[in-house]
């Protein structure tokens, strides 16, 4: 596979258009790094068996913007706050025997 150069999308228009977007097409390439057959979503893909993953840039349309996101949760809803992690409690030391 060669590499796409794709110009940016910083600069087109953003409609501000409430339509869904199109589902992703599933794609099919080898990895190129280890030859692996995988499978990915508009280009992109991430390789199971080695860990290689290509460029977000290199697919095939741009990435939808947060506020394009179906599932994103309404305005002014915030993140749940995270509970602090608690460690294991410490096991009680061995005592020395005589």
């Amino acid at each position: 596979m060669t590499r796409r150069h794709h110009p940016s999308h910083l600069s087109e228009e953003r409609p501000e258009s409430t339509a869904p977007l199109p589902p992703p097409e599933l794609t099919e390439a080898e990895c190129r790094r280890c030859g692996t057959y995988i499978a990915g979503l508009d280009g992109r893909y991430a390789c199971g068996v080695c860990g290689w993953v290509n460029d977000h840039s290199e697919g095939h349309r741009r990435l939808p913007r947060a506020d394009e996101d179906p599932d994103r949760p309404p305005k002014g809803r915030r993140r749940p706050k995270q509970l602090p992690l608690r460690l294991p409690e410490p096991d009680a030391a061995p005592e020395a025997g005589p």
